[in-house]
């Protein structure tokens, strides 16, 4: 299986991008996580609906085939890190491809979110664009550890 982390934002913060890799270069080889940025679209005088679908556009075009959508949106399911792991587990287990989805400033367009096979939240919070890239990217090797039993993550 593959994980993909796609997410709307070519321009983050030095600080961002380090923290983002050295959390996908500790994952193992069978949790391997490649990056994929997509171009956030300019805002100029479009509507927020406007902008959603213009990167929604760009994000399907760069989805990889076959793969299982995992959308990230304020509004989806809050799981803990240990059902994060079990969900990795079950997502190994079934050896289909997923990509993970963070999208721009004003979120994902709806044919983005119906299209998700499942809408998890990372915090009820508003988060930084680079902050929830750098915290997804941690909970993976979080959950990664956890099914690995490697002690990162204490309970």
């Amino acid at each position: 299986m593959k994980l993909t982390l796609l997410a709307v934002g070519d321009k983050l913060p030095r600080w961002a991008d380090e923290a983002t890799a050295e959390y996908l270069k500790r994952m193992p080889r069978e949790a391997r996580v490649e990056l994929v940025a997509v171009k956030p679209e300019k805002r100029s005088n479009q509507s927020a609906q406007a902008l959603k679908q213009a990167e929604a556009a760009r994000i399907l075009e760069k989805l990889p085939a076959g793969s299982r959508l995992v959308a990230l949106d304020e509004h989806g399911r809050q799981i803990t890190t240990r059902e994060l792991a079990d969900l990795l587990a079950r997502w190994m287990e079934s050896g289909q491809d997923t990509c993970l989805v963070i999208g721009g400033a004003d979120g994902l367009a709806p044919a983005i979110l119906e299209k998700a096979e499942s809408t998890l939240a990372l915090s009820r919070l508003t988060l930084p664009h680079a902050f929830a890239r750098v915290l997804l990217a941690e909970q993976l090797y979080r959950a990664v550890s956890l099914l690995n039993n490697h002690p990162y993550h204490r309970e």
